[in-house]
């Protein structure tokens, strides 16, 4: 019964990070094109419900990947989770640039795209820890810790 428990927090927590990842990607690149511009509330949700599709889509293998190894060795550290979520924002964006096979390089990185997507990525993993990601592997039963052999 608590794994059931647990799948839901793990699919509730993946959910609300890819809302808050997709929230930082939307606002990010959309404040400065908004200064001279107005945008009825139709249109922001639109483009909100867009943002949120698109980074759950790319982001569900890593995220999967992470929870599998997380769930089986016990992380629990804020820390693990906002690096990998910064590694998945990265693989994300990566996956929309163009690689240049001849020079073996990626061609046409707009530096400031790259920052945003590894920025969504860490606010996504901390979000996915904040929900669920700190209690991960409880489930389970606490580890046994290490017995001592008495001689």
């Amino acid at each position: 019964m608590a794994l059931i428990g647990r799948l839901f927090a793990i699919i509730f927590g993946f959910l609300l990070g890819c809302f808050a990842a997709g929230l930082v990607v939307v606002f990010a690149l959309l404040i400065p094109e908004l200064k001279d511009a107005s945008l009825d509330e139709d249109g922001l949700n639109t483009i909100f419900g867009f943002g949120f599709i698109l980074i759950s889509g790319f982001a569900l293998v890593p995220a999967l990947v992470l929870v599998l190894i997380t769930e089986a060795f016990f992380i629990r550290h804020i820390l693990a989770y906002a690096i990998v979520g910064g590694l998945a924002g990265l693989f994300c964006y990566l996956a929309f640039v163009p690689f240049d096979t001849a020079t073996m390089m990626f061609t046409g990185i707009v530096r400031r795209h790259l920052e945003v997507m590894v920025g969504s990525g860490v606010v996504g993993g901390v979000v996915y820890w904040m929900v669920a990601g700190r209690n991960a592997g409880l489930w389970r039963g606490r580890p046994a810790p290490p017995s001592t052999l008495q001689p």
